[in-house]
């Protein structure tokens, strides 16, 4: 980074921890906020974008080669009058990092002079035009070329990563409901919840939260269907990627029971929660009292200063109040067996956990009670608790799904059958692969290894929101000077130095295909 722009930061910063600081305010009689002499006027010259990030995100699928590998895997397009297929691909994905919510928000975008001299385009795809882009895409083997090319591009960025990040890539697999009050949308079924939408299914990297593939389906099908094929699917990408080993999560619904045998044989780790069957809860009570271990979890987080008061448990009083019956737990116990499925010739360790409940109505308790938690696995030099925080850290793929839905706006129907949305799944979600990709191009090295370390998994991990809040929604004077396209950066952030940092890095890499 360049003296004057280290100094103009550092301006920037102190301006702001200067209006910021604290203060010993006397009685203010009137607001904060005036600002009532306000004109507004039109610029002849002068142009600007709130989300001067976008030119950081153009810079780095430059960088990674992103659209070459679109255009030269997917083929719906038979005559590209003007657009290509990248030119659709980026402008779903372009629209939702520059904070729109819907297809709709992209006429805002074509609209903006300033941003199209920013992208560097005479003109970007119109709502409707990509409406019908999406229904071309009529055959799956068009959106798996649509995969294969993202997957392609997230190997050259994984190739950027040091090598403890290759030590052990985790694989999580979980459907999640969309739900639509269209009527005439082809595929849409009723689920078991009683709604009506599709039931897609996702497959992530844990490790970084990326999504690896998507997969729409009806909505009445079952969570684990065609799960084992994407699975597949994710070890050899991971396994062209350079991880040493994989290890693959899910719920009960994920067991695959016919599979476990072949992957143990491929040297794959496995971890899949086990419905609690009559079978199992007998062979854990039968377990003697030597067996059991007490479970304890993990701190949720560490107290950096002391220690205050809990307030009231309001949720709790209420219960007891209004005497509805309160499940609470006392203890866990943990314990192992063997066990071998049914469709399994093998035998495998079975991890079970065992709840100690008591049942309460109001203030009086009424008797106690035990569930168990079974867990499968061929993991043997692993510990029994160690096992069980493993299958409960894949609960943090509800997160990535909960981004996915509402952050990213990607797990939606806005079009008009099953193959369509599928296409728009997978299109929307680029956006969080480029706020994944941005994080993991960012350098750690020298000086700051261990500061710029943080920053890197601290992006990786920010809320989507927080993510185009911090880096995108950047006001930007946008300047076209010969064959440069200038972004003058008008406002300061705390991240602004880190922003900065990522454009660099970008210059200095080149992984195009």
């Amino acid at each position: 980074m360049s003296k004057s722009r280290q100094q103009k930061l550092r301006n920037r910063k102190r301006r702001i921890k200067n209006r910021l600081r604290q203060r010993n305010w006397k009685a203010q009689h009137k607001p904060m906020f005036g600002g009532s002499n306000i004109h507004y006027e039109l610029s002849e010259r002068t142009k600007g974008i709130a989300g001067g990030g976008i030119g950081s995100i153009a810079k780095m699928v430059r960088t990674i080669g992103l659209a070459e590998e679109i255009d030269s895997g997917v083929h719906v397009l038979k005559v590209h009058l003007p657009y290509q297929e990248s030119d659709h691909v980026l402008n779903i994905a372009y629209n939702i990092l520059s904070n729109g919510k819907c297809l709709e928000d992209i006429e805002l975008l074509r609209n903006n002079e300033a941003y199209l001299d920013a992208v560097g385009a005479q003109r970007i795809p119109d709502p409707t035009t990509e409406g019908d882009y999406f229904r071309r895409f009529d055959e799956q083997k068009n959106i798996e070329a649509m995969m294969t090319a993202f997957n392609e591009t997230r190997l050259r960025v994984w190739s950027q990563q040091p090598e403890e990040f290759f030590e052990e890539a985790k694989i999580d697999a979980d459907g999640s409901l969309i739900e639509t009050t269209g009527e005439c949308k082809e595929g849409m079924d009723i689920s078991y919840k009683g709604s009506w939408g599709y039931h897609p299914l996702v497959v992530s990297l844990s490790n970084t939260g990326e999504p690896l593939f998507i997969v729409n389906r009806s909505g009445n099908r079952p969570s684990h269907e065609g799960a084992a094929q994407r699975l597949d699917q994710a070890v050899e990408l991971c396994r062209r990627g350079g991880f040493k080993k994989i290890t693959l999560r899910g719920d009960t619904d994920f067991t695959q029971s016919k599979h476990l045998d072949r992957w143990d044989s491929d040297d794959i780790t496995f971890v899949f929660g086990i419905d609690a069957m009559p079978n199992l809860v007998e062979s854990a009570d039968a377990l003697p009292d030597k067996a059991w271990k007490r479970l304890k979890r993990r701190k949720k987080y560490e107290v950096k200063t002391e220690l205050r008061q809990r307030p009231e448990n309001v949720k709790e009083r209420i219960v007891k109040l209004r005497e509805f019956k309160n499940i609470r737990l006392i203890s866990e116990d943990v314990a192992e067996f063997d066990y071998s499925p049914t469709k399994c010739k093998k035998t495998y360790r079975l991890v079970v956990v065992r709840k100690n409940l008591t049942i309460e109505k109001g203030e009086e308790r009424l008797f106690d009670d035990i569930r168990y938690l079974f867990y499968l696995t061929n993991n043997r030099n692993a510990s029994k608790k160690e096992i069980v925080f493993d299958a409960n850290d894949r609960c943090d793929q509800e997160n990535l799904i909960a981004q996915l839905k509402n952050g990213v706006q990607a797990l939606k129907a806005p079009v008009d059958n099953l193959m369509s949305n599928w296409a728009y799944m997978v299109m929307a979600s680029l956006a969080w692969d480029l706020k994944a990709w941005f994080a993991l191009l960012l350098p750690e090295k020298g000086r700051w290894k261990e500061k710029w370390k943080m920053d890197k998994w601290t992006v990786l991990r920010m809320e989507f929101r927080t993510f185009v809040n911090a880096f995108m929604m950047i006001p930007a004077q946008i300047i076209r000077q010969g064959r440069k396209i200038v972004y003058r950066l008008l406002t300061w952030n705390p991240w602004q130095p880190v922003f900065l940092r990522a454009v660099d890095s970008f210059v200095n890499c080149n992984l195009r295909c």
